[in-house]
């Protein structure tokens, strides 16, 4: 494994850890595309592609993963 992968890989693990410090569905799904985005374009300005478009998939993906990982609330209790 070369140094870039491992970099690359330590870079999405820390996203991820971030990524779920929001709680709210509409805030999660907006930091993961935040930081989808800027991983995306960091991979794959680091691996020789295109940033725009690592960026449009890396936010797409982080604002769904987002979304789907909020804590469901449950109604009626305190």
């Amino acid at each position: 494994m070369s140094w870039t992968s491992i970099r690359v890989a330590a870079v999405a693990l820390l996203g991820l850890g971030v990524a779920a410090c929001s709680d709210p569905v509409g805030q999660r799904a907006l930091v993961g595309g935040g930081l989808g985005a800027a991983g995306g374009a960091g991979i794959a300005a680091l691996t020789g592609g295109s940033p725009l478009a690592g960026a449009a998939i890396g936010g797409a993906g982080g604002a769904a993963v987002g979304a789907l990982t909020a804590p469901r609330q449950r109604r009626g209790y305190y």
